[in-house]
């Protein structure tokens, strides 16, 4: 459950993208506008655990959109750094789920199917408990996209977070697509309106760019944000 805004600060997560076998940032998620930061993603995840990181956001952007899949380079990230690692994209099943976690990864981001597969949500929490079951909702406000942000799903945020919260849901992430990989900053009116409609653990996306957007956190009783061109950019410190 959130937590009072005074008695924390919040998660920063750095973000380790994958596409083409190489750790990016994308502009509003568009995959042909890229920014490579690192020519491996391995060493992009060892850069943030050597800075502390507990916990690293891990997208296999390939797959999340139907262009390839990089599960073997993520199968060694997993095998070779002793931080925790969240894994997601393309993950539309159980089989897919089931392999990251047995490989060793701490938690799976499920994303467009569980927007069109909403028992595959309730199927994994049975099997796996909330601690290792993340769902990504990353949105056009008030429309969810799907399909590696390319699509609109039909579905409003508002339904998705009382879904999910029915189905036991404990963590969730909101991106905000028309910020991510911006440095536009948070969204602040929208933020606040995610804070009320999901009362769980929420972790924020979508264009941090400085100590005022996790201020902003802090304030809101958001729990975390998964950041990543702001750290990688140097325009937010890492670690605060």
């Amino acid at each position: 459950m959130p937590v009072t805004p005074s008695s924390f600060r919040p998660q920063i997560i750095p973000c380790v993208d994958i596409q083409g076998g190489r750790a990016v940032r994308l502009y509003e998620g568009d995959p042909d506008q890229e920014t490579v930061y690192f020519e491996s993603p391995l060493l992009a995840a060892q850069h943030w655990a050597g800075l502390g990181a507990a916990l690293i956001h891990v997208v296999d952007l390939d797959a999340a959109t139907g262009r390839g899949e990089n599960r073997q380079l993520i199968a060694g990230m997993v095998s070779q750094l002793d931080v925790a690692l969240e894994v997601g994209g393309g993950i539309r099943d159980l089989t897919s789920a089931d392999t990251l976690l047995k490989l060793g990864a701490s938690r799976v981001v499920i994303g467009t199917a569980a927007v069109r597969q909403p028992e595959l949500v309730a199927e994994l929490l049975e099997l796996h408990g909330p601690e290792k079951i993340v769902v990504s909702l990353d949105a056009r406000w008030p429309d969810v996209a799907v399909s590696g942000w390319a699509e609109a799903s039909g579905m409003k945020v508002a339904q998705m977070t009382a879904r999910l919260g029915e189905a036991g849901l404990e963590t969730l992430i909101f991106t905000d697509v028309t910020r991510d990989g911006t440095l536009k900053g948070l969204d602040r009116e929208l933020m606040a309106q995610v804070r009320q409609l999901w009362t769980n653990t929420l972790i924020v996306g979508g264009g941090v760019a400085d100590v005022r957007d996790t201020e902003l956190l802090s304030k809101l009783g958001i729990e975390g944000a998964i950041v990543g061109r702001a750290i990688y950019e140097g325009t937010l410190p890492y670690p605060l």
